[in-house]
């Protein structure tokens, strides 16, 4: 029986087509679809209500049909949500940060879908409660807590909270002590970076087409329109942020595309207020800064002695206002293939961490003896307190691949000596510790606790490598159940990713154990676009490219079926994001090789969106995919893997694809184009199941547990298009 077979009684929704054409480089491209952008659609990303009645009837139809399809699934869905809520502590807590006199930190009511802020004393004392998530979220359908930031003196609260999901945040000020709110600030970033005084902070404004580009001063009672800008970034090209160093005697305005990097210090001493470059602008060079000791501590990709450029970064210390970096002391010089990805700075100790071949590492050395302290993911069992330190600082002799995950943290705290490290691998729960470096005496603050009750011991973690038509080896995360024969007969679910130079952790997510649960084999392809090998990774992976980032998951998913952990045509695959613009890819070049694809807010509409200037990502987006208005080969390497561009008269897996209506990152009509053109190509298979989120963005439902709900449908789709849910739900 083919999959969704409810749906045979009913009609897919068909768009109207309205035939758009326009010239490029010499190549008609016709648009039949581009009708469902509307005019106003800067409006109704934070006016849902205000979407022209025609879409909103098409998406609403598209929604009808998907939930048809998932209705004789509803019960399984329940079992799902109830499984994945039963391996969720209730009343969660997170670890406390010192900051001067108080201890602050987030928790929950059991049942609450969003948390408390809270802090108590450092010694003794009651909890006060600073902000209630749940009381402020009350009667709206979206609400997501952005940052907050407690001024210097503790008296007051900033913070910030976007109520659509359209990622423009509304900040507040908070009287710690009477609980009131004052001043109100609208189209913000989020970012907060409070005056040393404590009488007014930084943010960042929005533009109209929802970008941070400009950074404001806001005095403490005044109207916003009275609020000074420090900073204008006229080249819509670039994002701007807010931070401060780690000693509190800078805030720093970071100006950046996907390649380039200005820095702006604010000295906190300096009344004038006059943003200083670290760098002058030089397109291709990256770096990052903290402070330390009148020194900037900063990672970057600035050539070396010999003129050569270090993509996978060194970390270097000038002193505040020196711009030529060959009289930089380097701290820590470039392992080619390890890519640094971070630094951060205490008083005693330096800290970075590393991703390459040889897994993520958290490294940290003292100032003054030299001594350093390296921290890798543990081996599958190990105790945090078996050893000490030992038991995960790194052994050079070991050859042994450890699948696993580390994080690490420091606190608010300069003076502080605590590494707040993380470990998990995907088959074993998050333990966190405090490291003090000083000492080496490690203090373990939570275990993740599985409520329903979890073995690890019952499931196998496995690093695979998937060789490439080109003689690469793609590294395939693997979990599944000890029990699960590898026979090829097993479902699988294939993630990827693939683009930024982000990396996906093998980490521990309980969700996935759903599916583990019932056989299937859960993978993550760390295809090129990532940075799992280094920067060389990520580079093979954009631009002109980027058709690599294809290849290797379709190689993974090969080699999975050729190795006999899944079985042919039981494979589902799964994106998000520029990860559902990969799924577009695979389902035109090798739609017959999965069982289904699921496209969770994807890029798809990717030719027409980055041709337009006017979209809210596309001029910083140039960088990693080529500027196809100026640039005829960029513009023929995106028409020839353009999701949306390259749908062929053919038959299509089922597929799966979620929009979201706020999404200011991929617009709602990218997915609702690509599913219409689909449905209107398409010779045969399907079903094209296409679900639009009305009240929220980019990252779904807001909430813990109705986040939950988006997951079930998710997981409920592979196990029917595998033949999985009689036996799921039986």
């Amino acid at each position: 029986m083919p999959p969704f077979p409810a749906l045979v009684h009913h009609r897919p929704p068909k768009a109207a087509r309205k035939r758009t054409r326009r010239v490029i480089h010499g190549v008609t491209l016709d648009d039949d679809y581009a009708w469902l952008r509307a005019a106003n659609w800067q409006q109704v990303i934070e006016e849902p209500e205000k979407l022209p009645a025609p879409i909103a009837r098409y998406l609403r139809a598209e929604n009808r049909f998907a939930a048809a399809g998932f209705r004789p699934l509803k019960a399984l869905q329940k079992q799902l949500i109830a499984e994945m809520r039963g391996r969720m502590v209730e009343d969660e807590s997170a670890p406390p940060w010192k900051d001067g006199p108080f201890l602050y930190y987030e928790r929950y009511r059991k049942g609450a879908q969003y948390s408390l802020c809270c802090r108590k004393p450092a010694v003794g004392g009651r909890e006060q409660i600073l902000l209630d998530a749940p009381k402020e979220a009350r009667g709206l359908d979206y609400f997501d807590l952005g940052a907050t930031a407690v001024s210097p003196d503790h008296r007051l609260m900033a913070w910030a909270a976007d109520l659509t999901g359209s990622e423009s945040y509304i900040i507040r000020v908070r009287d710690l002590a009477t609980g009131q709110d004052d001043d109100r600030l609208e189209r913000t970033s989020g970012d907060i970076v409070w005056g040393r005084d404590g009488r007014f902070f930084y943010y960042i404004e929005l533009d109209s087409s929802q970008r941070p580009y400009r950074v404001m001063r806001h005095r403490l009672g005044d109207p916003q329109e009275a609020d000074v800008e420090i900073y204008r970034e006229a080249d819509t090209g670039w994002f701007v942020s807010l931070d401060r160093t780690q000693d509190d005697r800078y805030a720093f305005i970071d100006i950046h595309d996907h390649e380039t990097t200005e820095v702006l210090l604010l000295d906190l001493d300096d009344p004038r207020e006059v943003p200083v470059p670290v760098f002058p602008r030089e397109a291709g060079i990256e770096y990052e800064i903290d402070h330390h000791e009148g020194r900037l501590i900063i990672r970057t990709n600035h050539a070396d002695s010999k003129g050569r450029k270090p993509e996978d970064y060194r970390i270097l210390a000038l002193p505040v206002g020196e711009t030529d970096t060959s009289k930089a002391d380097v701290l820590v010089d470039e392992v080619p293939g390890r890519a640094i990805q971070s630094v951060h700075v205490l008083k005693d100790w330096l800290i970075w961490s590393t991703l390459g071949e040889d897994g993520p590492a958290i490294h940290a050395r003292h100032w003054r003896n030299g001594t350093e302290k390296t921290f890798r993911a543990r081996a599958a069992g190990a105790s945090a307190s078996e050893g000490g330190a030992k038991s995960r600082e790194a052994d050079a002799t070991t050859k042994t691949e450890i699948v696993g995950d580390i994080s690490g943290a420091i606190g608010p705290e300069y003076e502080s000596a605590i590494l707040r490290l993380s470990f998990s691998s995907p088959a074993e729960p998050e333990v966190t510790l405090d490291h003090n470096l000083d000492t080496g005496e490690e203090t373990i603050l939570k275990r993740q606790e599985v409520p329903s009750g979890h073995d690890a011991t019952r499931y196998a973690v496995e690093r695979a490598y998937a060789p490439t038509a080109d003689g690469e080896t793609v590294p395939i995360t693997i979990l599944r159940l000890s029990s699960t024969p590898l026979d090829g007969t097993a479902p699988c679910l294939l993630y990827g990713y693939g683009s930024y130079g982000y990396a996906m952790d093998a980490d521990f997510e309980t969700d996935r154990l759903s599916l583990v649960d019932r056989g299937f084999v859960y993978a993550i392809a760390h295809i090129r676009g990532g940075m799992e090998k280094g920067f060389r990774w990520y580079r093979e992976g954009k631009r002109e490219k980027k058709i690599n980032s294809f290849l290797d998951f379709i190689a993974a998913a090969d080699f999975l079926v050729e190795k006999r952990y899944a079985a042919p045509k039981r494979i589902v695959a799964h994106g998000v994001s520029a990860g559902g613009m990969l799924m577009g890819g695979i389902a035109n070049m090798a739609g017959e090789t999965f069982a289904g694809i699921v496209a969770e807010v994807p890029f798809v509409d990717s030719l027409n969106t980055i041709l337009d200037p006017t979209l809210p990502l596309t001029p910083p987006e140039w960088v990693e995919w080529g500027n196809p208005i100026e640039d005829v080969k960029a513009f023929e390497a995106m028409r020839g893997y353009s999701p949306y561009d390259n749908i062929a008269a053919k038959e299509y897996p089922p597929m799966f694809i979620v929009g979201g209506l706020t999404d200011p990152r991929v617009t709602y009509w990218e997915p609702a184009k690509f599913v219409a053109k689909l449905r209107a190509t398409m010779t045969g298979g399907g079903p094209i199941l296409f679900r639009t989120n009305m009240g929220a963005g980019h990252d779904g439902a807001s909430g813990r547990y109705r986040q939950l709900d988006d997951v079930a449908r998710v997981y409920a789709f592979a196990l029917e298009v595998t033949g999985m849910v009689e036996q799921s739900t039986g």
